[in-house]
């Protein structure tokens, strides 16, 4: 197809989109004004009032209903003549397997999450299909192009994963209001509202009697809810602050905490009413949901409240969960989308954050930093979905030499908002693309079975399906059509130790791991290590050769609710190499950008945004981002 005209190639291509959200909608409407006559869209999701604002193939009467069917009506109402095949499924389905993706020429993601991501990119490699990859996130945004033993796969370069804060930050010493949010989603909230039997680090005993072996945060069956709402008010913001000043040593270089009592931050009469003084009750008609800005009166959510504002939505907020959802108390987990559990966790942090001297942040922005949002720009949507179709047109036409990966900046650089960067070889130590073994160190005499399914194949390699051999035995295999009595001696042998397996795992011993639905096969081999460092290597292994995360670790916040934080600029702000004068040299993007300011364009002041030049689009409410790897690691690997 080497020599295809653009048009030729347009018209004899069969595309597969993933994805029919913010770039979604925009690329299917390109395609089709671009001349594309045979497109497929594959999409799980429905739409929702939020996607309204950048998805505009949808309308308000399309609420609820398939992305990807709405999406194909709409285009065909202008371009009638094309055909446009929906897919409202999972893409991890077993009905897109290989055979399903050799069918197209090629294939451009719009994906939302890193899992699936991979899994497409794995289907592209084995049905040898090119795939065009992009994201966004606020005004950034990225198209890259992935052609097997051409360029480097999705999965070529490091992910690095969103950070999580130790525990003693978050109980002890908060420094920035992330902390204050996490401590209030994945504490207070969760303690609260959530499940009783999990693990917490919150304080229990009370001030009256530390000793004892009862839960402060239990109430009693005849307590007034007011008193009792009080009663945690004044434990967590204040006994507990007082409890932490006793430990002199943590304070001697920090600024000491003021502890927080209810008499302190609302007069007599206010806390009397339980935070809802009758010139602040909402004289309108009750909400369906209940909320506790609309009984207070509080319109703005972009409006900073004061610590007596925030005293009053924390009662009023728990009050309302044990009124109004008193039956699902106990099971709730935090969720962006859940007004009443965006209201709580922004009060309680905003009064924790007035303790420990950390300015106060307005709903809008504590939603945004709980929920991980960086709100979707339009505009970045469309440029990035032109950028695809370009790409698209240059694999169509077999164009290698002129493949690019590009970059939307917020700030120009070199006076370019676009930066073209030539796409990178294949790396031979990719365990997907080039079937280097990877290296699991662990414990074989104490390690089950399970654990490394779940911790290694599952997690870390992403397979969905794996089986495991080791040598000729099989000693593992996941799926729906296995005979009952495969599936039990399976299921045994996943709570034996490695070393008591049918074919015992040791020291040099290699396994192979396969997932048929992915076409991906890799060889693992164990080296056996006695001990871990618990607080380092939290899994109780170490799997090295493999695109895991760059110098982050999770210690204490996983996936519960995972908050990334932003990467050190420090070393980035690096000058830009004069490549006008070198045509054809590769434009590396942390070499273009030549200030510190391109890569503060990558943050969020919210401290919850990762300088990494990966953004990818969420069709939810708001983009996150994916992290692809640390500009400052990047540079210095690509440098050498």
């Amino acid at each position: 197809m080497a020599a295809a005209s653009s048009e030729e190639a347009i018209k004899a291509a069969k595309v597969l989109m993933v994805g029919a959200g913010g770039i979604g909608c925009e690329l299917l409407k390109t395609l089709a004004l671009s001349g594309f006559s045979d497109i497929h869209i594959i999409d799980l999701d429905t739409i929702e009032v939020s996607n309204l604002n950048r998805q505009f193939l949808f309308r308000q009467s399309h609420v609820g209903q398939s992305k990807a069917k709405v999406a194909r009506d709409a285009v065909l109402k202008f371009r009638p003549n094309i055909s446009i095949t929906p897919y409202h499924a999972n893409v991890k389905d077993s009905q897109f397997n290989v055979d399903f993706f050799k069918q197209f020429n090629v294939v451009l993601n719009g994906l939302d999450n890193l899992d699936a991501r991979r899994h497409v990119n794995r289907l592209c490699l084995a049905a040898e299909v090119p795939l065009v990859e992009s994201g966004t996130t606020g005004f950034l945004g990225q198209v890259t192009v992935h052609v097997k033993g051409k360029t480097e796969c999705y999965e070529c370069q490091p992910k690095p994963v969103p950070k999580s804060y130790p525990v003693c930050t978050i109980t002890s010493t908060p420094s920035k209001f992330v902390h204050c949010i996490v401590w209030a989603k994945d504490l207070l909230f969760a303690k609260l509202f959530g499940d009783k039997n999990q693990d917490n680090d919150l304080n229990v005993h009370s001030k009256d009697d530390s000793s004892s072996k009862t839960d402060v945060f239990e109430r009693n069956l005849d307590e007034d809810l007011k008193k009792y709402a009080q009663r945690i008010y004044d434990h967590v913001f204040g006994y507990n602050i007082e409890a932490a000043l006793g430990n002199e040593e943590t304070w001697r270089n920090r600024r000491r905490p003021n502890p927080i009592y209810i008499r302190d931050a609302l007069p007599e009469d206010a806390v009397q009413q339980n935070g809802c003084s009758q010139d602040h009750k909402n004289e309108e008609q009750e909400p369906s949901e209940p909320s506790a800005m609309v009984s207070l009166g509080l319109r703005n959510p972009q409006e900073i409240w004061s610590l007596a504002d925030n005293s009053r939505v924390f009662l009023e907020a728990l009050k309302l969960f044990f009124e109004k959802r008193e039956k699902e108390t106990g099971n709730l987990i935090f969720d962006k989308d859940d007004q009443l559990a965006v209201e709580f966790v922004t009060a309680a942090a905003n009064i924790r954050a007035s303790s420990f001297g950390i300015p106060l942040h307005s709903l809008f922005e504590a939603k945004g930093v709980a929920g991980n949002i960086v709100h979707a720009v339009a505009t970045t949507n469309a440029i990035i979905a032109g950028l695809i179709v370009i790409e698209a047109i240059k694999v169509l036409k077999g164009d290698y030499q002129n493949y690019r990966m590009t970059y939307c900046l917020e700030h120009p650089s070199r006076k370019m908002l676009l930066m073209p960067v030539e796409p990178f070889e294949p790396n031979k130590s990719c365990y997907v693309c080039s079937e280097t073994p990877l290296v699991l160190e662990v414990n074989t005499k104490t390690t089950k079975l399970r654990e490394v399914v779940e911790k290694v194949i599952k997690s870390k390699l992403g397979m969905n399906l794996p089986l495991v051999m080791v040598g000729a035995t099989l000693v593992f295999e996941d799926g729906d059509g296995l005979e009952p009595d495969e599936a039990a001696n399976y299921a045994l042998n996943l709570e034996k130790i490695l070393a008591e397996l049918p074919a015992p795992v040791l020291n040099g011993t290699k396994l192979t791991v396969e997932d048929f639905q992915q076409e991906l096969k890799c060889s693992i081999n164990i080296k056996h290590r006695d001990e871990f460092d618990t607080e380092k290597e939290p899994d109780g292994m170490v799997l090295a050769g493999w695109s895991g995360p760059v110098d982050k670790q999770v210690t204490s916040n996983g996936e519960k609710k995972p908050v990334p934080s932003a990467s050190s600029t420090e070393d980035l702000d690096g000058t830009a190499e004069d490549t006008s004068a070198k045509p054809g040299m590769k434009r590396k993007l942390n070499e273009i950008l030549e200030s510190k300011e391109n890569f503060d364009a990558l943050q969020n002041p919210s401290d919850v945004v990762s300088s990494s030049a990966q953004v990818v689009d969420d069709d939810e409410d708001d983009d996150l981002v994916m992290f692809d790897e640390d500009p400052k690691q990047g540079k210095k690997k690509r440098s050498q």
